[in-house]
């Protein structure tokens, strides 16, 4: 069991050779950070410091309660636009009152992991597909993508959703602003480059380190181009938001939200670098270590934040041994602040617009949406119906969406679990699924049916269908119908008396009904219904073998092929 602290686990035994790669992984992380953070800030349309907020008291916190060794938390693109579209329309163009707004969801998106920690809700995003997040980061990426366009052309354009900023955009094209769109396409050149060439090296900050020399050398801001601004020097002070008790009814749904996209992000990115470093992660225990970081970011002036894959892999190629690389990190941003923002005042917004689109590309994955295509229709439909919920509806509503396909999609497949008919390879006391193997022959006069899930309340009806079907499809011939249960873990009284129901109206037809490979939790619930009384199989376990000798049907034990 991962202790509350596990920092109490490994700070004690940590080891000399392990400091100089963590203090380079923190110095690094903290390069990345600070532009990407200035970037999503305004994504989230707050001032610039409050993305270097979460950095400096989120990485603290989840250093202390986080079972990862290389995640990185920090704000990230799409927990930005989200904040960014929900709470400016509760602020009602009040900019002071958005960042308190903001600062208050980072603490109920921490209150509500830690109930769920509490409670051990680790699992939860198990029940989130891969298919519909996929579909939704998609979406919110070219969402993403279409509110810095404008800052990139240096064009003023608005638009509430994807489609009229997109009609915006289009309409003020003549008003393109030359040299901010050559300062944005020249950094996005060579942050493209910088990917290529230098993976896993603060190209970012290099390339912000270089728009702030050009414009204080050249006078791009009298043509035009717009900047950051000032940004505050020091450290914030703790503090609670100033928020009304008016304002937590339409927080909570946000905070809801982001605590949803931040765990299933977060936790999928702790997964990936444990399996590739062989490590256990907690995943009930990541749930403590997200609200411990949203809350610090919360009280600290930030925003919610999460761990986010880019940031992480920064951390991860750096050389990050323990989270004691996050501290550091946190130590360098503070930095940053006390001494260094006066530098950052020049920072042109056309750069932050080009970082942000480098962040967000790998978000739109086409690809992987190519992938679903070729391989299930099904689940790119699903993926592509997320897509069109966050482009048609906005981040917080797509990820709604994103939540009640994952549960329809669950249902779909429960609920119409699969019946394959077998059928004997001739010559042979071996058994496989006919539609895969056409060899299979059905033996005369009896149907062998393998039900391939649960049996349970809201399947068993569409159970109960498809085979009646399948003995339709005989017509007359069939007169014993082996139902086999190997591949059946568990079943409730509905399915119980589905089998009941099944008996009866076979019966009632001049058919019997044999079960199979009924193991003993079934035999339990069955025999504790009472409603299938003496059928064969439900006193105790028979196999297919036994109740094909009894006919007449060979004389080895068959062995049935249970195709994946």
């Amino acid at each position: 069991m991962t202790p509350a602290l596990p920092i109490l686990r490994w700070l004690p035994g940590y080891e000399r050779p392990w400091l100089r790669p963590d203090l380079v992984a923190g110095i690094t992380l903290a390069a990345y950070a600070v532009p990407v953070s200035l970037a999503y800030a305004s994504l989230a349309g707050l001032p610039s410091q409050a993305g270097l907020y979460c950095y400096l008291a989120g990485g603290i916190a989840y250093a202390i309660f986080g079972t990862s060794r290389q995640v990185a938390v920090g704000p990230t693109s799409a927990i930005s636009i989200l904040i960014g579209s929900a709470i400016g329309a509760m602020a009602a163009g009040d900019a002071s009152h958005q960042w308190q707004l903001a600062m208050f969801a980072a603490i109920l998106a921490g209150v509500i992991s830690v109930i769920a920690w509490l409670v051990k809700l680790g699992g939860i995003v198990s029940f989130v597909s891969g298919t519909i997040l996929s579909g939704f980061k998609v979406g919110a990426g070219l969402v993403i993508a279409t509110t810095q366009l404008p800052k990139l052309f240096g064009i003023s354009s608005g638009g509430s959703d994807f489609f009229t900023r997109i009609i915006d955009l289009v309409r003020h094209l003549g008003d393109v602003n030359l040299p901010s769109l050559g300062v944005g396409l020249g950094c996005l050149a060579l942050l493209v480059l910088g990917e290529r060439f230098l993976p896993g090296r603060p190209v970012a900050l290099g390339v912000v380190v270089l728009s702030i020399v050009v414009m204080y050398l050249a006078p791009l801001e009298v043509m035009g181009v717009k900047t950051v601004g000032s940004i505050p020097t020091g450290l914030p002070l703790p503090g609670w938001p100033d928020v009304r008790l008016r304002d937590t009814d339409g927080l909570l749904g946000l905070a809801l939200a982001c605590f949803f996209l931040s765990y299933i992000e977060s936790i999928s990115v702790a997964r990936t670098f444990g399996l590739k470093h062989r490590y256990p992660v907690d995943p009930n225990q990541e749930l403590l270590a997200l609200g411990a970081a949203n809350f610090a970011a919360g009280v600290a002036s930030g925003y919610p934040l999460a761990g986010g894959m880019s940031q992480s892999a920064v951390n991860e190629k750096a050389g990050a041994r323990t989270p004691l690389a996050l501290v550091f990190a946190s130590c360098a941003v503070g930095v940053v602040l006390m001494f260094l923002t006066g530098l950052m005042s020049n920072l042109p917004q056309p750069v932050l617009a080009a970082v942000v689109l480098m962040a967000v590309k790998d978000l739109i994955r086409l690809k992987e949406m190519r992938h679903y295509y070729r391989v299930s229709r099904l689940e790119f439909n699903v993926a592509m119906a997320a897509v069109v919920g966050v482009l048609l509806f906005g981040i917080l509503k797509g990820i709604l969406l994103a939540a009640i396909f994952s549960i329809l999609l669950l249902l779909k497949k429960t609920s119409h679990p699969h019946v394959a008919l077998l059928g004997r390879f001739p010559g042979t006391d071996r058994f496989g699924e006919i539609s895969r193997y056409p060899e299979a022959e059905q033996l005369p006069g009896m149907l062998v049916a393998r039900i391939e899930a649960s049996l349970v309340y809201f399947n068993v009806q569409n159970i109960l269908e498809e085979i009646q079907r399948l003995i339709r499809e005989r017509h007359s011939e069939v007169r014993r119908v082996v139902i086999d249960l190997s591949t059946s873990p568990n079943i409730d009284i509905a399915g119980a008396r589905m089998l009941a129901e099944l008996n009866d109206r076979l019966a009632d037809a001049g058919v019997t009904l044999s079960l199979a490979e009924m193991h003993g939790a079934l035999r339990d619930l069955v025999q504790a219904d009472g409603s299938l009384g003496n059928l064969e199989g439900c006193d105790r376990r028979i196999g297919i073998a036994e109740i094909l000798g009894a006919q007449g049907y060979g004389e080895g034990p068959p062995t049935v092929e249970k195709d994946e």
